[in-house]
């Protein structure tokens, strides 16, 4: 069997104004997804580690350097705490780069489950990193995309929610989302830059097209005092005036709890 690809390259063309993936069953009956880049494609495992690797025996080197913390930590309690070095971090962050072209892919196809679970995986890489890394420097090369793959994994959440029409479930995981980025700016000391975090714009933009989605019916016997604080929400929202709508949509959620 020739190693040459050209033909399925041929077969497949890339698409540079768009991601073109698909999703493939290999020669082992197992499906793998495969992305089309400008110069061949990328192909990756459906679980585990996309490239399908095991380091050390283990489902990923995040997995690995875990596995390291937990043993040094029960090992020597009251000794320096656990750190990572710098080849543990271009380990994780290489790593790091095979999930994030693999949950694209998987939201690209819509398979929204996988992609939040890839996004949720490199959240919890960044934490750790955050946590263990070896300095300021290393553990900003990962947090820094924090915001972006906060916003992926709420979209990959809701979307299927307002799919299916359930919105207010799905306005809790974008409002999460929204809610972690401002702590995020505010950790930074960028809060107040927060008007130029197009991650912030993009969930607002959505949250609010959700809640217009919402029904505006007026139910029975309804207090008129949350009828006025309905439309000045709307008002507020018209606006843009976000804050304010978020204080408005907290008290009307407040009230109609209780």
């Amino acid at each position: 069997m020739s190693d040459d690809i050209s033909k399925i390259l041929e077969d497949w063309q890339y698409n540079p104004d768009a991601p073109t993936v698909r999703i493939i069953r290999g020669e082992d009956g197992r499906e793998m997804v495969q992305l089309r880049i400008d110069l061949g494609l990328l192909q990756m495992a459906i679980d585990g580690r996309p490239d399908g690797q095991r380091p050390k025996g283990c489902e990923s080197w995040l997995e690995y350097y875990r596995r390291g913390q937990e043993r040094h930590d029960t090992a020597h309690p009251d000794s320096a705490p656990f750190q990572l070095d710098v080849e543990a971090c271009r380990r994780l962050w290489s790593e790091g780069i095979q999930y994030y072209h693999r949950y694209v892919s998987f939201w690209h196809l819509k398979r929204f489950d996988l992609c939040a679970r890839d996004t949720r995986r490199n959240l919890e890489l960044f934490a750790f990193v955050r946590e263990y890394g070896p300095g300021d420097r290393a553990k900003m090369q990962f947090d820094q995309w924090r915001p972006y793959v906060l916003m992926m994994h709420a979209r990959a959440v809701a979307t299927p929610l307002a799919e299916v029409g359930q919105i207010a479930e799905a306005l809790a995981p974008v409002e999460s989302a929204i809610d972690e980025i401002l702590d995020f700016l505010d950790q930074y000391g960028q809060s107040d830059h927060a008007n130029e975090s197009a991650e912030l714009a993009d969930l607002r933009r959505w949250r609010e097209e959700l809640l217009s989605r919402q029904s505006p019916d007026k139910e029975a016997g309804e207090p008129a005092d949350i009828e006025d604080l309905r439309r000045r929400l709307q008002e507020a929202v018209a606006s843009e005036e976000f804050e304010e709508a978020a204080r408005l949509r907290d008290a009307i959620r407040r009230m109609t709890t209780n």
